[in-house]
């Protein structure tokens, strides 16, 4: 496939937990040449969002961040899955309608594949065979295999759209890390 070999940079939000904020802005530098992030909290200047009101809360997320960006980045660790404001990004990079959904990725940050829970809207949406709309990935490689997963999200906003699942209620509250077995608070 030749977009593999596409050297635009995409517009790429990418969500997280704030938790794994030291891996986060290592991926982000380390990657800084394959995309454009589009963070909230990443780098100074970021839009910090200080509300608990879950509409508001998408609704400036799009207009600040998704509403240019094309690709969503999952960043996964050990704790990304109880996250409340993760669920939202996630519900808002799928939402169809308006324009097309951004597509979407989760990229584990513990190197090893299913070491670390992909948040539920996320899983909902991926499947090993890759016949969902998501993928979901180890930590990659190589700038280039970055790059080919990438342009396959970029292509799955009209190619896979059909695909997505995303009915489910939002999340009100973050939730028990399974992990750890807590919640890691608000």
């Amino acid at each position: 496939m030749s977009y593999y070999h596409n050297t635009t940079r995409r517009k790429v939000f990418i969500s997280y937990y704030h938790g794994d904020q030291n891996d986060v802005n290592c991926f982000v530098q380390k990657f800084s040449d394959i995309f454009i992030a589009k963070t909230v909290g990443v780098k100074d200047g970021d839009f910090d969002i200080n509300s608990n009101d879950p509409q508001y809360v998408m609704r400036r997320i799009r207009e600040t961040k998704l509403e240019d960006s094309t690709v969503t980045i999952v960043l996964i660790g050990n704790c990304t899955h109880s996250r409340r404001y993760v669920d939202w990004e996630i519900k808002a990079s799928l939402q169809q309608g308006q324009g097309l959904p951004n597509g979407l990725i989760g990229i584990n940050l513990a190197y090893i594949k299913n070491q670390a829970l992909a948040p539920d809207r996320l899983d909902n949406n991926w499947a090993t065979d890759y016949s969902l709309y998501a993928r979901y990935y180890v930590y990659p490689s190589s700038p280039s295999s970055l790059r080919g997963w990438i342009e396959d999200a970029f292509s799955a906003r009209t190619e896979r759209a059909h695909l997505i699942k995303n009915s489910n209620e939002m999340m009100k509250y973050n939730s028990v890390c399974k992990v750890h077995g807590i919640n890691h608070g608000t």
